[in-house]
């Protein structure tokens, strides 16, 4: 626990008349963990000590506590204390990656949902510019053209440089929703770096084009950087997608 801890309630919460206590529970821990009242790696109170504070039975803080581990908000153990873990967008990138591999049909909706998405992460990291996520797509591209020709090395870069344009929005939401989007981009830069008629130019091409991307967000340009998403996106994905349909045949 936080070496501030004081006498006064962890949760702050009162339950109302909810259609499940578990419910109400596990969003009043939920909010203490997104307020950085618990931090991760801090134990949570004992199920007995969570029941006592709300008013429940332990089976109902039980319960709060197992819907928390499912969406990856702590860690449970049998026999141990809960721990808090880091807020982040595995979850959802786990669900998103099981929806993109079943069919292509999906991966062209995650990635439309995707170009939608960034399209606005693009115009409010250039008003933002947070300097964490601007040195991580500064990092991204020098890696991106280092690995030049080399799938493995340019695609985790590609995936970094996106995830420092969440980042540099400065906005915690954002970037979760930006870690889970990584096995959308995952699968569409693996379709379009291994293709085996990419030529030096499309690889060159393509990491101009994240740099013009970096310049502007850098820059403060807005309007430059939606430019270049879309341009990133007519580019990169509309071919991968033609040599995903190749490959798959049809859109189930």
């Amino acid at each position: 626990m936080p070496d501030n801890v004081t006498d006064k309630p962890l949760f702050s919460a009162k339950l109302s008349t909810p259609p499940r206590l578990a419910d109400a529970v596990s969003e009043a821990i939920a909010t203490a963990l997104f307020d950085g009242r618990i931090t991760p790696g801090d134990e949570l109170p004992s199920e007995g000590e969570i029941a006592r504070e709300f008013g429940v039975s332990k089976p109902i803080a039980r319960e709060a506590l197992r819907q928390l581990s499912g969406v990856g908000l702590i860690q449970t153990q049998r026999g141990k204390v809960a721990r808090a873990t880091a807020i982040t967008g595995e979850p959802l990138d786990r669900i998103y990656g099981y929806a993109v591999r079943s069919s292509l049909a999906r991966l062209r909706e995650a990635n439309e949902m995707r170009h939608l998405f960034e399209t606005g992460i693009a115009r409010l990291a250039a008003e933002r510019r947070a300097e964490k996520g601007v040195a991580e797509m500064r990092e991204a591209v020098r890696e991106m053209r280092a690995g030049l020709g080399k799938p493995e090395i340019f695609i985790e870069a590609d995936i970094a440089f996106h995830l420092g344009m969440a980042e540099a929005t400065g906005n915690t939401m954002i970037r979760m929703q930006g870690e889970g989007m990584r096995s959308v981009q995952r699968e569409v830069s693996e379709l379009f770096s291994r293709r085996s008629n990419r030529s030096p130019t499309d690889w060159e091409a393509t990491v101009m084009r994240h740099e013009d991307l970096f310049a502007a967000i850098r820059d403060g340009d807005g309007a430059k950087a939606v430019e270049m998403i879309d341009k990133h996106y007519e580019a990169a994905d509309i071919a991968s997608f033609e040599v995903a349909g190749d490959m798959d045949g049809n859109d189930a």
